[in-house]
């Protein structure tokens, strides 16, 4: 699968996000038109990941955000009542976005080999779709309070031990061999964060996204698949 067509079927549009957002805090937003919800909440979170990105989600105001989007502090307290439940809102919502459709790949998938790399890819194009979301969630994962801080370590490994799995399960069917399950996830995830993280790095080497997963999938499986077995390149792997 190639990004393009990931992005067709994923749903993952500002809106459908914001929809989703909409849906999962109705009872605290107090704005009753859907379609006004939905548009202002696109201008919130936009101007909330921007912001953070520039000077940090602790240094923004909510003043800040309300010259961002245009919207009165009174409007903008519609949707949220303070900075710590517009970042849960924030946190929140990308995580579930992020588990459902990596979860849903897997399902998708035959067999271990299959699921690895469409973990890789569906995590690499996660972060391309929604990169200011990744960078702002692991940029300020160290300015978090001590609740959302310990969330956020669970959202990484929660991911490393999705990878774990896949190859624990690879190696119970003679598919993968490697002597520690949790340090090969652990290496891939480094290499799915370092996407996001430094991103200038593979833009001045004009590599798209399609190529890199193509790279990581192929270094992942070199790492993981039992001697014998054909290789990324279509070769036989060796000992």
């Amino acid at each position: 699968m190639t990004f393009a067509q990931f992005s067709r079927q994923a749903g993952l549009s500002r809106g459908d996000i914001c929809r989703e957002i909409l849906a999962s805090h109705r009872e605290s937003i107090k704005a009753k038109k859907e379609a006004t919800a939905v548009k202002n909440l696109e201008l919130i979170f936009d101007a909330t990941l921007a912001l953070a990105n520039q000077k940090g989600f602790q240094a923004m105001t909510v003043r800040d955000l309300s010259r961002a989007t245009g919207l009165s502090m009174g409007a903008l307290y519609d949707y949220f009542t303070s900075k710590e439940e517009l970042l849960e809102m924030v946190l929140s919502t990308g995580r579930r976005v992020v588990m459902r459709l990596l979860e849903k790949g897997l399902q998708e998938a035959e067999g271990p080999v299959e699921q690895l790399r469409s973990a890789i890819r569906t995590h690499l194009f996660l972060s391309e779709a929604m990169q200011p979301f990744f960078f702002f969630a692991y940029m300020e994962a160290r300015h978090l309070g001590e609740e959302q801080k310990e969330r956020a370590k669970q959202s990484e490994l929660a991911t490393e031990r999705l990878l774990a799995e896949i190859i624990q399960r690879g190696v119970k069917a003679g598919l993968m061999a490697t002597a520690d399950h949790q340090m090969a996830a652990a290496l891939i995830k480094a290499m799915l964060q370092d996407w996001y993280l430094k991103r200038w790095k593979y833009a001045k080497r004009r590599l798209s996204v399609d190529r890199y997963a193509g790279f990581v999938e192929q270094a992942a499986l070199a790492l993981c698949l039992a001697p014998g077995l054909p290789s990324p390149c279509g070769e036989t792997s060796k000992s």
